[in-house]
């Protein structure tokens, strides 16, 4: 028998591939060559701003808001429309392509993006690496495993409805991320996955963001804004959240299931090594005393404390992350005392620093997302900007439709919108003072004007790269955005799929 030829055998041997799914910054990037090629295609436009005053939990409350009537194209010296062309570089403060990463880095305040969420992921970040250094949590999660005996699946239902009322109630968002680097842990011990975690987690908060009845930053404001009584048609709302959630829970325990059936099934799989890596100490070998208890004491008063914070005293990234650093200390100073992991001075200052470390490449995105919102302009209306230009266009194209179909255009627009703003009241102020008038002119409700918004803007939240709150929690999770999106983009399509539903609906029913 003559034996195989020499190119036969080379032919049966599989070529590697040499394509790999591109890094999230290299996507952020092109995107960001997007955006510049817009400013050369759109002209600028701006938007007269106005006062308008609603009510918001029995109180008079007063917002900037545009003029719909007001659009205007920025002219030049000699009359022709403005056009605001990004070049490779802008001096003086300036944006261009090549820039666009810093300035986007260091814009904002620390009251939000871009600068004060990346200050944020830091501070919270290093704060969380000194309570691991104690090594309470690894602890905590092997006497947790141990004691729930194959009962791990509550979890999921449990953390995602807890999440989603959060995320409906108060508008939590940016407080996931600090709960996703507990949970994290956890889940990789229970046989899920990062993934996992940031569905049970993050976007559980913005299922209970979009489909909400009462949450101020976004139903409040929109309706406000829009002439509408704040919190009104909150019955139809807490079906929606009840029937959002009870998809999401589905949706998660599907896939968790087949991920711990099957590893090798995760998206993360690979980047979930690092957890898988971690030491795992045997429960005989485990220790839990004094110390231990007082650490776990104080992440739960801490997590407690803030979130009482955040709806009772209108907390925001200041005053949680400042409550986060008091958190690491006072456990870094239990660690030292009682010697826990043999903890001492310089192991709480480094183990800070390596807490903060892992969260610089999502700070990176969080910033360079944050710089192709520039690129177009900003998002302030009296600016000549292109994002005003296409808030003015859009506006006008759905005014030419039926009402069924301006109902459901409107979703769609929000959804799109929100890529460029993701902030929910920010988004507010500046789309619903035409969404609202455009309503009356094309028969639809307002209030589903309103819908229309809160859907829209809250679920595409799960897969902008632009969200600071997803790329934060996606990093301290250690899942890359790629992957992420190969994942979500089944999840968002079902939403928006039962959004639209719910829209049109809505609008038949007379949804007032």
């Amino acid at each position: 028998m003559s034996s195989p030829s020499h190119s036969t055998s080379a032919q049966a041997v599989p070529r590697p591939s040499r394509w790999q799914v591109p890094d999230t910054l290299i996507i952020i990037f092109f995107v960001g060559l997007l955006a510049a090629a817009l400013t050369y295609l759109v002209p600028a436009g701006s938007f007269q701003t106005q006062e308008i005053s609603y009510l918001a939990d029995g109180a008079e409350k007063t917002r900037t808001v545009i003029d719909p009537s007001s659009f205007a194209y920025g002219v030049d010296e000699n009359g022709e429309r403005l056009y605001n062309r990004v070049g490779l570089f802008e001096g003086g403060g300036g944006v261009g392509l090549l820039n666009f990463p810093f300035e986007g880095l260091v814009s904002g305040s620390k009251w939000g993006s871009a600068i004060g969420v990346i200050m944020f992921m830091l501070v919270i970040g290093g704060a969380f690496g000194v309570v691991m250094r104690t090594g309470t949590i690894d602890n905590g999660i092997l006497r947790l495993i141990d004691k729930t005996q194959g009962n791990e699946a509550l979890f999921i239902p449990v953390m995602f409805s807890l999440f989603s009322l959060g995320g409906a109630v108060f508008g939590m968002g940016e407080e996931a991320v600090a709960f996703a680097i507990i949970i994290a842990p956890l889940m990789i011990r229970l046989g899920y996955d990062g993934i996992t975690t940031v569905m049970v987690t993050y976007v559980a908060t913005q299922v209970g963001f979009a489909a909400s009845w009462m949450n101020p930053f976004s139903v409040a404001v929109a309706q406000g804004v829009a002439g509408v009584p704040v919190l009104s048609g909150s019955s139809l709302r807490i079906a929606l959240w009840v029937g959002f959630t009870l998809v999401g829970i589905g949706f998660t325990m599907w896939y968790a299931r087949g991920v711990k059936a099957k590893p090798e099934r995760s998206y993360s799989f690979h980047s979930d090594k690092h957890f898988r890596d971690q030491p795992v100490t045997a429960l005989k070998d485990s220790r839990w005393n004094l110390g231990d208890s007082l650490v776990m004491l104080t992440v739960l008063l801490t997590l407690v404390w803030v979130i009482w914070g955040v709806v009772t005293q209108g907390w925001y990234i200041p005053e949680i992350a400042s409550q986060f650093f008091t958190m690491g200390l006072v456990a870094g100073i239990i660690g030292i005392a009682f010697r826990l992991n043999d903890m001492t001075v310089n192991d709480a200052a480094d183990a800070f620093k390596d807490g903060a470390g892992i969260m610089l490449p999502a700070a990176l995105l969080v910033g360079c997302a944050k710089g192709i919102l520039l690129l177009l302009g900003g998002a302030d209306p009296s600016e000549a900007t292109v994002l005003n230009s296409i808030l003015n266009s859009a506006a006008n194209t759905i005014g030419g439709l039926p009402e069924v179909l301006s109902a459901w255009f409107m979703l769609m627009f929000q959804s799109v919108f929100n890529f460029f703003v993701t902030s929910g009241s920010g988004q507010a102020a500046l789309t619903m003072p035409l969404m609202a008038p455009l309503a009356d002119l094309v028969g639809v409700s307002r209030q589903v004007a309103v819908l229309a918004f809160q859907l829209g803007d809250g679920f595409t939240n799960v897969i902008v790269p632009t969200s600071a709150s997803l790329m934060a929690t996606l990093g301290v999770c250690r899942v890359d955005w790629a992957d992420w999106a190969r994942f979500s983009w089944r999840f968002v399509l079902l939403l928006m799929a039962l959004s639209s539903v719910a829209v049109v609906l809505a609008q038949l029913l007379g949804y007032q």
